[in-house]
């Protein structure tokens, strides 16, 4: 499933983060690569471990967890600290599948990469290039997005980032776990979740159905959930 997040920051949010980000030490993008993605991989990053990069993080991290939206839709269990990246001047990151699991340096903490998202904090219009191409069943899809939104999107998919031509394009990437390995049944039950709140909006949360429903969906979270 990949889905499409609006507003995860506001403009606000989006505008302070662009005030640390400035300021801030990159350094090769490669720090963070596995051995495949590092003969693809041409861009800047933050240093994960930099007071710049944990300030940002918390941003994004505090945004997701209010986030209905992302919730329902991901089932986060574990989440990886949000990694801010930059490309300009021709830089790209080429065909690559992400890492099965992340581990956090110098920690025992360790991720399995159910989903991975990218926020974008560029405006769409301030570059050229720099769409981030997911390969799916259905296609190549190519996601470039209002700064503050956000694409989330199967971590085992195929996906490069096309070369910016003109202007700096901004963004956050991290990965996370969910509670719910599988995507096929994660999907499903995001599409339950939706069906019973837009019954709820007209019927009201009481009603038998939604009841039922309900019922339906924790079930099934119930024999799917790791946690």
């Amino acid at each position: 499933m990949l889905l499409c997040l609006p507003g995860v920051l506001s403009p606000q949010q989006v505008a302070e983060c662009r005030r640390i980000a400035e300021g801030a030490e990159w350094i090769d993008g490669n720090a963070t690569a596995g051995q495949q993605s590092a003969l693809a991989k041409h861009n800047m990053q933050l240093r994960e471990d930099s007071t710049e990069a944990k300030r940002l993080g918390d941003v994004v991290l505090d945004a997701l967890a209010g986030n209905q939206l992302f919730i329902s839709a991901a089932l986060p269990l574990k989440i990886f600290p949000p990694l801010f990246n930059r490309y300009q001047g021709g830089e790209s990151f080429g065909t690559h599948v992400d890492n099965a699991i992340r581990a956090v340096r110098g920690t025992a903490y360790r991720v399995r990469t159910d989903l991975s998202a990218t926020l974008f904090l560029s405006e769409p219009e301030a570059y050229d290039g720099g769409e981030l191409t997911i390969e799916s069943t259905f296609g190549a899809q190519e996601v470039k997005l209002p700064a503050g939104d956000m694409v989330l999107y199967p971590a085992s998919s195929l996906h490069h980032v096309k070369p910016v031509t003109r202007g700096v394009r901004l963004a956050s990437f991290f990965w996370l776990q969910s509670m719910v390995r599988d995507d096929a049944d994660r999907g499903l039950l995001f599409d339950l979740d939706n069906a019973i709140q837009e019954l709820a909006r007209h019927q009201g949360l009481d009603h038998p159905i939604a009841v039922k429903l309900t019922g339906l969906y924790h079930n099934l979270l119930r024999r799917w959930a790791d946690a």
